[in-house]
């Protein structure tokens, strides 16, 4: 299958193209990196000329702006880069009845409703960041029937630049740690992400997925975890509420993803203590 994979530079565009390049023929676009092309999605007529020239048989749509702060403070090119972008291509693959998916976030939820969110709760996003993949969900939805909108949680991956690395980092230099116990969702591993999307995109099963590793936990109980498993077990984090971490952005608490449509496919992810073990036993083989 001829597969179109934007934000492939990107942590889990990386993982797609390592976890699809034997089996399927990749084309690669991101505004940075080595890539087949480097479109900004932004401008529609470069996103038709795009697919024109390519002539995927399927697109899947990594590509996005994942700075939540970042988001809070310009929400405008959030909208922009997660929001408009992804309506352009929601539009143009439907055009030409090609199949769509979609990365989307547990944030487009609020988090006040007191259980894992299954995929057909009504999302109500509170942040920028969610608002704009929440507009991305909507575009694609309301205009391409062939579509898969795969919400994921608290990715994590090798390559740097996530929250395992950022506690190893501060464990490691000797900085006191803080850390958020209202805040809820579930920690999830690129590579397994990867791997349930391309089970997925053979089953042709469209809808609406949350694909995260099983089990949820505190952004506290997260950090915990990742200290003992790495050998910083005598280290203390002091626990406190999101609003004593000042931040631009103000995430919603309890996110945690209920995988119901995708475990009635047998995609299922395996627990997020699992995945945490390999990913640090990857990173200590590198």
């Amino acid at each position: 299958m001829r597969v179109l994979i934007t934000g492939a530079a990107g942590r889990l565009g990386r993982q797609l193209c390592r976890q699809l390049a034997d089996n399927h023929d990749l084309i690669t676009t991101d505004i940075v990196g080595e890539v087949s092309a480097k479109v900004d999605l932004t401008d529609y007529d470069a996103c038709r000329r795009l697919l024109r020239e390519v002539a995927p048989e399927i697109v899947l749509h990594a590509a996005a702006w994942t700075d939540v702060d970042g988001c809070a403070l310009d929400p405008q090119r959030a909208l922009s880069a997660n929001g408009l972008a992804t309506a352009h291509l929601a539009a143009l693959t439907s055009n030409d009845s090609i199949p769509m998916l979609y990365i989307s976030s547990n944030e487009v939820f609020d988090g006040m409703l007191g259980r894992p969110y299954s995929e057909y709760d009504r999302p109500n996003p509170i942040n920028p960041y969610g608002y704009s993949k929440w507009y991305g969900e909507r575009a694609i939805a309301q205009v391409n029937p062939r579509h898969y909108i795969v919400r994921a949680s608290w990715l994590f991956a090798h390559g740097g630049g996530n929250f395992i690395q950022a506690i190893l980092a501060a464990a490691g230099a000797g900085r006191s740690l803080r850390v958020v116990t209202n805040e809820v969702a579930n920690p999830t591993y690129a590579s397994d992400l990867a791997t349930a999307i391309a089970r997925l995109i053979e089953s042709e099963r469209y809808g609406i997925y949350h694909l995260a590793n099983d089990g949820a936990v505190s952004r506290w109980g997260f950090a915990r975890s990742i200290l003992d498993c790495a050998g910083f077990a005598e280290t203390t984090i002091e626990k406190i509420s999101r609003h004593e971490w000042q931040r631009p952005s103000l995430p919603p608490e309890q996110t945690a993803l209920a995988n119901f449509a995708g475990a009635s496919l047998g995609l299922r992810l395996r627990p997020w203590q699992d995945a945490l073990r390999a990913f640090l036993d990857a990173e200590d083989s590198d």
